[in-house]
């Protein structure tokens, strides 16, 4: 007898790479097979209002947030930081679940990959933040393929 594959859930998901200037965006097709860009935001007046208009425009069953932990897997600053905006995000999209999901050394390996494909990082300062937030959604999209689970922490409101 063979084991099926676990099964993957069907439905648009976005992927966000919380930065300092920009929020880079990435979301997936309904079926949650590839991630691909989408656009940045800038971070501060109003983001939040634009991730949820993303979120509602595309009809997304979750969003995926990039949790930067750190290398020893501990929460620094940063970590929570992208919580506090995590569970500000959660009263946006609600009742969209918010998650939050590893993403240690991303934004540094997109910036390779560009760089290794020949774009400066002057020019491709904009382009790693959406490709940072497409390599979490894609990991994350990954994982759950894999095991049939939902990868991360679900946020809830404080």
């Amino acid at each position: 007898m063979t084991r099926g594959l676990p099964r993957m859930r069907r439905g648009t998901r976005l992927g966000i790479d919380v930065g300092k200037v920009r929020i880079g965006v990435a979301a997936c097709d309904p079926d949650g097979m590839l991630a691909t860009p989408v656009e940045n935001v800038a971070r501060g007046d109003g983001d939040l209002d634009r991730l949820a208009e993303l979120a509602k425009e595309r009809e997304v069953i979750e969003v995926v947030v990039g949790f930067p932990r750190s290398l020893s897997g501990q929460e620094g600053p940063a970590a929570r930081e992208v919580r506090a905006f995590a569970t500000n995000l959660t009263r946006y999209v609600e009742p969209c679940p918010v998650r939050l999901v590893d993403e240690r050394m991303t934004t540094s390996v997109a910036m390779r990959a560009m760089q290794a494909s020949g774009v400066s990082t002057r020019k491709g300062r904009k382009s790693v933040d959406q490709a940072a937030a497409m390599m979490i959604l894609q990991h994350a999209l990954d994982a759950e393929r894999a095991n049939g689970v939902p990868p991360g922490e679900v946020v809830t409101e404080a």
